[in-house]
């Protein structure tokens, strides 16, 4: 596999620019930034994204995060390894990045679950990382970005 082009929000500064800021404005809720990377490593699971799996592992990797809870992202369900507020958070990932595979993408027991553990704020901070992520894995896929391919 060929990478087609270079990542398009590489070669348009501006949208760098806006993309790059939509990330860093999610920042500030008290959501633990460990919470977003882990939704962005399911999210590019999902999406078959290798570029910002490797990125957002690495990221969880420096935050300190174990191997285990790392490597298990994609089994959340069927580990130990992570708290019902993170739970909720990946049910919520999951859901929108998934949204044409059900008629109710993200249905009130995933909601409800989510708004049991974050605020009003912590919920757009989250709904906000998600879209981020499925953006940049949109643009990754479609251009074929490879990860170690540098």
């Amino acid at each position: 596999m060929e990478t087609r082009i270079p990542n398009p929000a590489l070669a348009n500064p501006s949208t760098l620019k806006a993309l790059i800021a939509l990330a860093e404005s999610t920042g500030d809720t008290g959501v633990p930034k460990t919470t977003h990377y882990l939704m962005h490593v399911r999210a590019s699971q999902i999406n078959g994204c290798s570029g910002c799996l490797e990125m957002h592992t690495k990221e969880l990797r420096k935050a300190g995060e174990s191997d285990e809870r790392i490597f298990t992202v994609a089994a959340w369900r069927d580990t130990a390894y992570f708290t019902d507020a993170e739970r909720a958070a990946l049910a919520l990932a999951e859901a929108i990045t998934r949204i044409a595979d059900r008629t109710d993408p993200v249905d009130d027991e995933v909601w409800n679950e989510a708004a049991r553990h974050y605020d009003e704020a912590q919920l757009s901070s989250l709904v906000l990382s998600i879209a981020a992520i499925n953006t940049w894995n949109r643009l990754n896929v479609a251009t074929r970005q490879i990860a170690g391919a540098a």
